[in-house]
């Protein structure tokens, strides 16, 4: 096994993405006998301690067969209004299915605005998390019906790189009616050669993917599946592009074997997330810390209560990222805050069990938790 599927076997969460063609047989309706196996297959990871969130495509093209439409509508209403009826059988789909194994699920409809507003990126990002915790498979999709074309992320490979980013998976498997990537279309040249494993983000490989035609029911090609790697790398997760009708294909990979287009990150994964925080991200604020807070961060690995925060300054919002500082002026570390600079200067030097009582809610218990934070 490569250092590289190994990677991806030791992940903790996968996010999954179905696309059209494969839910709904090619537009025969939704396939549910496919759905079954490839919900035994979550089921069966989940059992091994993995995470799933289902991205699922569907909607749309199930609402058409339900219709009648054998053509995918220009018009965005009346693409809103096939997803309308589509959403009602797939969501049912997967309820069934999961249900034969006593697992609940959560519809989750996302559009671009969720993700661009940083408030309602945050409350997903908690809502995702918090149904992880619980046990519950989420199952996302766009919100096709209301979605407008100027809102709209495009396909839902798109999307589903951005819940990996969301969430901080470690993989993103994109299951898909092809092998994976070639370097040319096998379709045209029989002797094109596959690619097993490549760098997310190499230009070659869109290059590659360039050529891909896109289905009669999705939105997406190979190359919108190239590009959803790199977005999903910019968090540290690893994409894997493959044949969703392979047997057993997601137990497999769980297991290391060599199957499909494995595309990776240029680093690590914590080393992604932590490089983001630290180069791409302008400070809003600062918060100073007391002595025993900054020990805390730098020997002990913790994260950063309110009790160790001397003051706070900046106007930042929840989820911006802040500079955190000794008592001298020094940086200690940059980080994400967990709450905006109004709550946070209710909460300095005060413990979390008393936080009801001052904000009015329950929120997290660190200012800023240390999986967002980088020591300077």
């Amino acid at each position: 096994m490569t250092t590289e599927r190994k990677a991806l076997q030791q992940g903790k969460r996968w996010v999954v993405k179905i696309g059209s063609a494969l839910l709904t047989n090619d537009g025969e309706g939704l396939d549910h006998a496919a759905i079954q196996g490839w919900v035994d297959q979550l089921a069966e990871l989940r059992k091994q301690g993995l995470e799933i969130v289902l991205v699922s495509s569907g909607s749309i093209a199930e609402g058409m067969t339900r219709l009648g439409w054998r053509e995918r509508p220009h018009e965005i209403h009346r693409q809103q209004a096939a997803a309308a009826v589509g959403q009602m059988g797939l969501v049912q789909a997967y309820e069934t299915s999961f249900k034969r194994h006593d697992t609940h699920t959560a519809q989750i409809l996302l559009t671009h605005d969720d993700h661009a507003e940083r408030k309602r990126y945050l409350n997903a990002r908690a809502t995702l998390r918090t149904l992880l915790e619980l046990g519950v498979v989420p199952v996302v999709n766009e919100n096709d019906t209301v979605i407008t074309k100027e809102i709209r992320f495009g396909d839902n490979d798109t999307l589903g790189a951005l819940v990996a980013n969301l969430v901080e998976a470690d993989g993103l498997i994109i299951l898909t009616d092809q092998q994976g990537l070639y370097e040319a279309d096998p379709r045209s040249n029989p002797q094109a050669k596959f690619v097993s494993v490549g760098r997310a983000g190499d230009p070659a490989l869109e290059a590659m993917a360039g050529g891909g035609s896109k289905g009669r029911l999705g939105s997406g090609g190979m190359l919108t599946k190239v590009k959803a790697a790199k977005l999903a790398a910019r968090s540290g997760a690893v994409t894997v592009i493959v044949s969703g009708r392979e047997g057993k294909v997601l137990t497999r990979l769980k297991a290391g074997e060599d199957v499909g287009t494995l595309l990776v990150p240029d680093c690590e994964p914590m080393a992604a997330r932590k490089n983001w925080i630290a180069g791409h991200l302008q400070a809003r604020g600062t918060l100073v810390l007391d002595a025993g807070a900054v020990t805390a961060l730098r020997e002990r690995g913790k994260s950063l209560l309110p009790a160790g925060v001397r003051s706070a300054s900046g106007d930042f919002s929840r989820g911006e990222m802040v500079l955190l500082v000794d008592e001298q002026g020094r940086i200690v570390a940059r980080g994400l805050v967990n709450y905006g600079v109004n709550e946070a200067l209710k909460v300095l030097g005060k413990a979390s069990k008393d936080f009801e009582s001052l904000l009015g809610f329950v929120g997290e218990e660190e200012l800023v938790h240390r999986d967002n934070l980088v020591l300077a």
